[in-house]
């Protein structure tokens, strides 16, 4: 078997002995050897796709012979900090196990006991896609994923970041209108911190529009 995969993100949740074990049931059933009638490859992508680190997976015969599998792994864009369990979400919004194996350098998010479970259903629906919007955002800008150390949700729904800079609390209100937020956030980074100083503020509101408090 030659098995390929994708590490685009840098992620290294599952690796080829794990693939070669969900292919052979962990050595229950082997492949080398078999006639090609006997190999299901459909039901082979199957059982790699079951893994939920795993987005996608093709298995597919070479004109060697030989089995070809290549795997696209999920790509988890935060870490959910929770009372039951702590998971990953993804960038479609579904959660994902902690890994012993790696470690993802995302952002933790915390919520309120007042807001609902952040699972799948959450971020599924039309309130919950605003924040996995947020999520993505942030996933995808070098200087905020850099930047931003913590997430926190509380019972109204708003938002605040703790930045990994500075001792000041980030008042993001909630996730609408996020581009031009972080616009405004960008001008309290190039325009005020370095003339007031690093340590003059401890909070910024970028909730409502036109305006920046800052005290």
């Amino acid at each position: 078997m030659s098995i390929k995969i994708d590490n685009e993100y840098n992620n290294y949740f599952i690796g080829d002995r794990e693939v070669r074990d969900l292919l052979t049931r962990e050595g229950e059933r082997k492949l080398e050897g078999l006639p090609n009638r006997a190999i299901d490859l459909k039901n082979l992508e199957k059982r790699i796709e079951a893994n939920k680190f795993v987005n996608d997976a093709e298995v597919y015969r070479g004109l060697d012979g030989n089995i070809h599998v290549k795997v696209k792994q999920n790509r988890p864009i935060a870490r959910l900090i929770r009372s039951d369990q702590d998971v990953y979400i993804d960038v479609e919004g579904h959660t994902l196990p902690l890994s012993d194996r790696y470690t993802a350098r995302v952002i933790p998010v915390t919520k309120s006991a007042l807001i609902k479970s952040l699972d799948d259903e959450f971020f599924q629906d039309s309130t919950g896609q605003d924040y996995l919007s947020l999520l993505q955002f942030i996933e995808n800008d070098r200087f905020w994923k850099a930047q931003l150390a913590q997430m926190h949700i509380d019972g109204k729904g708003k938002i605040t970041f703790l930045p990994q800079v500075g001792d000041h609390t980030i008042e993001f209100g909630k996730p609408v209108r996020v581009e031009a937020k972080f616009r405004k956030l960008m001008i309290f980074y190039k325009e005020v911190l370095p003339v007031m100083g690093w340590d003059k503020y401890k909070r910024v509101n970028v909730e409502y529009e036109d305006q920046i408090i800052c005290e």
